[in-house]
Order: C-alpha cells, then structure tokens, then sequence
C-alpha cells in the first residue's frame, strides 16, 4: 500500500509520527506521507518537525517517509502562497483538502488548488468539468479516498478522472491506526468507484511514481 494522505498529533491524528509509521510497516507499507492540516497558524511549526522525523527513521524503518502537508479550509485567494511556503519548508507531498460534500468547504477550493500545482487534490467531491479539465492541464492528481464521508463522492471522481484521463491515487486520510488499509482493501475500494480490474495497477504505479519523484527532494 502507498499512502500519501496520513495525520498525526501535530494537527487531528491520534498518534505521534514514529509510531504511525511503525503502524504502516506491520501493515504492510511501501510508502506513507505524513499531510497534517495546516494553516498559517502552524505550517511553519509542523513541516519542519516531520522534515526532521523522517530524516531521523528514514535509514531505519522498511518503509518510504514524506514529509509533507494538507492545506486545510484555507480560503481559496490564499491557497497557492501556502503551497509555495509548504514547498520551501521542505514539504515533498502538498496536497489540498478539497470540496468534499460533507464539510462547508469554500467553493472555488479545488480550483486554486489545481492552480497552485498541487501533487494531490484530496477528496475533492462533486468537482466540475472545468475544473477536472483543469487537473488534466496542470497534471495535478485526484484522490479516491478510504475515508468514510468523504468517500460518498469517490464513484464521481473516479468515472470523471477516468473519462478525462485525469491520474488518480488511493488513500485513507488515516487519522488511527485502525484506518490503515491493506493493498487487497484498496483494490476493493477503486473496485467499488467503479474503477475496472484492469486499471487498478496503473493507479498503483502513479502512486509510486509520485513517491519516487518526491524522494528525489529528500
């Protein structure tokens, strides 16, 4: 399983990073990205503390680390200034808490987040034709989540990506340890949004690929 969707105590996650991590090698992980919300309240408090984490188990556990953040309930104007601090700080995967249908997330969200070159939109529920075009454009991935509520939107996110060729990934927000998944559980998952048997592995492998590209920063 790569997942590049996680919290921690540093902003709503049950546990501190070392043991999360701890918690995806008995699960079975390949890849985990730690993606606290942030804001400008605690952006420039968080990052570097996972940026040090990682470089700290990075040589010891059997499992790829990324730091990295989710811009959470930022107003849109504001998003890509955030994601470009994010970035310097030394975040290797941002992503966007998108428009998902069961929290007041300000329209016009997914929008700057595609702008502002995300790796990853999260949950981004009923997005628009334009802005999946958008996505398409700027080559920012779409997340199908394991995630319960924000879930509910994964069959149109899914069938829309795939119409459009939009890459997607698969991730469990995890916020407890209980809500890591096994790669079987995320198959069943993408099988459930509709996604076909036969593309399953090739969302796998985008997942990879955006890890590999990451550790290229690190």
């Amino acid at each position: 399983m790569i997942d590049l969707h996680s919290h921690t105590i540093f902003s709503d996650g049950v546990l501190i990073p070392a043991e999360l991590a701890r918690r995806a090698v008995a699960a079975g992980y390949e890849a985990l990205a730690f993606t606290d919300h942030m804001d400008h309240s605690n952006i420039d408090l968080i990052i570097p503390r996972l940026v040090k984490v990682v470089n700290a188990l990075k040589d010891h556990m059997p499992v790829a680390l990324l730091p990295g953040a989710e811009i959470t309930h930022v107003p849109p104007a504001l998003i890509g200034d955030l994601v470009k601090e994010a970035r310097k700080l030394g975040a290797r995967i941002v992503i966007v808490h998108g428009e998902t249908i069961v929290e007041p997330v300000i329209e016009g969200t997914n929008r700057a987040a595609i702008e502002a070159g995300v790796d990853v939109l999260a949950h981004p529920g009923l997005i628009s034709e334009d802005d999946l075009l958008f996505a398409k454009e700027k080559g920012v991935t779409l997340e199908i989540t394991a995630r319960k509520g924000h879930s509910i939107s994964n069959g149109h996110v899914a069938q829309s990506a795939m119409r459009l060729g939009i890459p997607l990934t698969i991730n469990t927000d995890a916020h407890a340890p209980s809500d890591l998944i096994s790669r079987d559980m995320a198959k069943k998952i993408l099988l459930s949004a509709g996604i076909g048997p036969d593309k399953i592995d090739e969302i796998f492998a985008h997942s990879r690929n955006l890890v590999k590209k990451a550790i290229g920063g690190i």
